[in-house]
């Protein structure tokens, strides 16, 4: 894609580093991230903001960045955070540790509310997440806010030069979109990321890259693969869809999948491995063991039914693309170590023959991708599904008969959530096993039966999640059908825990 007249946000290493991205999109405006040593890959951008970072700019070896190329770029700036404190240092000032480290909420209050903070509150909370302080201000800097106690929060050099030491990005900081969006009306020609022009680049740039050959990829039937696959289809070329049915999906997920496709009239091949995924995990129940199984046993299964591929198409999201940047090195070997099959994969990629036409995209970006192309909403709003499938809700060893068991849980808890109105308020929910008997009454007898786990959470990319206050009538009736329709349940658990500090599956 080209990158003039996008908003540059280079990364200092802040974990909200990917949402600033995130809300820059959502404003409508094209945004990339760059690592600092990429900053030679930005050409002419619109403006550019500076992320936070876990360091201290008085540290020995902080991160640092070329200022007189930044002044170069005669661009708007923002520096939030560690970006803050490094233009204070730039320009001339000085910044000096904290006596305390200050996370969390707090009060914002803008000297007028014009330029960066237009039409915002007198007062308003921002999110905090810092150990430094500006110590010096330089000749020529303005303090533009404050916090309640009057310690200066937000600085302004020239006319379109800005630091705030919050965190805008995050939702808690309540008006943080609006000092993103006045900061970005400080642009000229930003570019625009528009869901109908990208997906005509897309079309265009794929068939310029496949040509007559044969690009194949593989399908779950999640969103990802989806788009992917339908957006191959759109773009005419000669494509192979594999899908591969590992015995570890929900009641009825693979006739689900072919159905769907077929609603798109896009053909894909069914590979029935069932029997070889339990055959392999059968007897294993360590997690990461279990992980590996699959894992490579996947990467035979696929690319014993691909045979010589010409190319490899993968839909590859940008917060893949961002989780992965600054290790790719590490990440491929690990993988290799998985399963050498793996390299025929690094050898295509090499030869430039691996597709990602996702790769720019975040998750609610790919669904609008979707809809233009005219795939169902049901579709589109499926729910997020482990690659391991049912065996990372199935702590312990993987059999027919537990599988059996969750699937039938799941698929009364998912019909819940639907009848209930609250299967598209939920980022993601399923049922799990507890591989724990406890004691029960069963008509006249104790009963020694397992305990199912239910879990509905939102999100937004999986790496933080919050549990959803779900009905109690929901609950109470999900609960009474699995006690009387599932055989081997006695007992049914709701996880109200938060990521961090759990994860979103149980292994």
């Amino acid at each position: 894609m080209d990158d003039k007249h996008l908003v540059a946000v280079i990364d200092f290493g802040s974990q909200y580093t990917q949402l600033i991205v995130r809300r820059v999109r959502e404003l409508g405006y094209m945004a990339k991230l760059y690592a600092l040593e990429d900053l030679d890959q930005i050409h002419e951008p619109g403006a550019v903001i500076l992320s936070g970072g876990p360091k201290s700019t008085t540290d020995a070896d902080a991160p640092d960045i070329d200022f007189e190329w930044l002044k170069s770029l005669n661009v708007p700036v923002l520096g939030v955070c560690y970006g803050m404190q490094l233009l204070n240092i730039k320009h001339g000032g000085s910044v000096k540790a904290s006596n305390k480290r200050e996370y969390g909420p707090a009060a914002l209050l803008p000297e007028a509310c014009t330029g960066l903070y237009r039409d915002m509150s007198p007062s308003s909370q921002v999110w905090m997440s810092h150990s430094d302080t500006v110590d010096h201000l330089a000749e020529g800097c303005q303090v533009i806010a404050r916090n309640a106690e009057g310690v200066p929060v937000s600085l302004q050099w020239g006319e379109a030069t800005f630091g705030i030491q919050f965190h805008p990005e995050v939702t808690h900081s309540h008006e943080g979109r609006t000092i993103l969006r006045n900061f970005l009306s400080c642009a000229a020609n930003l570019k625009k990321f528009d869901i109908g022009d990208f997906k005509r680049q897309l079309i265009r740039e794929i068939r310029e890259r496949v040509g007559s050959k044969q690009v194949v990829c593989g399908v779950s039937g999640g969103v990802d693969s989806t788009v992917l696959a339908v957006l191959l289809h759109e773009a005419g070329v000669n494509m192979r869809a594999i899908f591969v049915d590992n015995g570890l999906l929900r009641k009825n997920e693979a006739d689900e999948v072919r159905a769907n496709f077929a609603r798109m009239n896009v053909e894909i091949e069914t590979v029935d491995a069932s029997e070889r995924f339990l055959t392999a995990l059968a007897g294993e129940g360590d997690p990461e063991k279990k992980r590996r199984i699959i894992g490579g046993l996947f990467i035979d299964v696929f690319w014993d039914a691909v045979g010589d591929a010409e190319m490899l198409a993968q839909g590859t999201l940008y917060p893949d693309v961002i989780e992965s940047a600054s290790n790719a090195k590490s990440k491929a070997s690990v993988i290799k170590t998985h399963h050498n099959r793996v390299e025929r994969v690094l050898e295509l990629q090499a030869q430039g023959k691996v597709l990602e036409p996702l790769a720019e995209l975040f998750k609610d970006e790919v669904r609008e991708l979707g809809a233009s192309m005219g795939i169902p909403h049901d579709i589109l709003w499926r729910h997020p599904f482990p690659g391991p499938g049912l065996a990372v809700r199935c702590p312990g060893v993987v059999t027919r008969d537990r599988l059996d068991i969750i699937r039938e849980c799941d698929a009364i808890f998912i019909g819940n959530l639907k009848k209930y109105g609250w299967y598209e308020k939920v980022w993601q929910a399923y049922a799990g096993l507890i591989p724990v008997k406890t004691v029960g009454v069963k008509g006249d007898e104790r009963s020694y039966e397992w305990a199912t786990n239910l879990r509905a959470i939102v999100s937004e990319d999986a790496m933080t999640a919050d549990w959803v206050e779900l009905p109690p009538a929901l609950l109470r009736e999900t609960s009474n059908r699995i006690l009387n329709e599932v055989k081997g349940i006695n007992r049914v658990l709701y996880d109200i825990s938060t990521k961090p500090p759990a994860s979103i599956e149980w292994e």
